[in-house]
């Protein structure tokens, strides 16, 4: 069944589209460095995004190839890679455990930009673990430890009185990272940046790897 045309957004005026070139005139595109880019293109979302700048699209395989997407935050990046954090028993944990491969995406609609990445996925160190679980408000801890991430769950009751067993197990005292939580950094092979540029003629523009040197292409729209 097609949707109703005035669910659709309309395509874009040839007004819409000046207004977006001018709002991204001054900007520098080409770069030699991707986390360069990249770090500037998030510092600006972090100034334009109502929610969740640092938001991404993870993109990971089974062990049979079926693919699998979810949205979840960026907590850390540098010339290593991107870190986020999960429970290693949920869906995503055990697809990455089988296929240590992933793409993340980012997107700023209200910057009208795009970050596209590839690469392999690396457990981070524990400590690092450590340090970022620390590092979450207490509810949130305790919510791990309580949390079956991805398997079936009876009820939100079922879950209420997990959350509370934990809370009374802990009391007032530290509550420890859990073994089956930690963090995955992907370490990148393949950028791709894309901003909206008018009448649907955008810029790409691709960063590879190459022995461990980056080298830059820009694609057609």
């Amino acid at each position: 069944m097609s949707a109703k045309k005035d669910q659709i957004p309309p395509t874009p005026s040839a007004e819409d589209y000046q207004a977006a070139a001018e709002a991204n005139a001054s900007e520098i595109f080409d770069k030699q460095n991707p986390f360069a880019l990249f770090g500037e293109w998030l510092a600006d979302a972090r100034g334009k995004e109502v929610n969740d700048p640092n938001a991404m699209a993870l993109a990971t395989a089974d062990k049979n190839g079926l693919p699998d997407v979810r949205m979840v935050l960026l907590k850390d990046f540098d010339e290593d890679g991107f870190v986020f954090y999960t429970n290693l028993e949920s869906a995503k944990g055990c697809q990455l455990a089988d296929n240590p491969k992933a793409a993340l995406c980012f997107h700023w609609k209200s910057l009208r930009r795009q970050v596209r990445v590839r690469g392999t996925i690396h457990p981070v160190e524990p400590s690092e673990a450590d340090a970022y679980f620390a590092s979450r408000a207490r509810d949130s801890r305790i919510g791990a430890w309580a949390s079956k991430q991805s398997r079936p769950l009876e009820s939100r009751f079922a879950l209420e009185k997990a959350v509370a067993k934990e809370a009374a197990r802990f009391g007032l005292g530290d509550v420890p990272r859990p073994d089956f939580w930690s963090g995955f950094r992907l370490a990148p092979s393949h950028f791709e940046f894309w901003r909206d540029r008018p009448f649907r003629l955008h810029d790409r523009l691709v960063f590879d790897r190459h022995d461990g040197k980056w080298t830059t292409q820009r694609l057609y729209p």
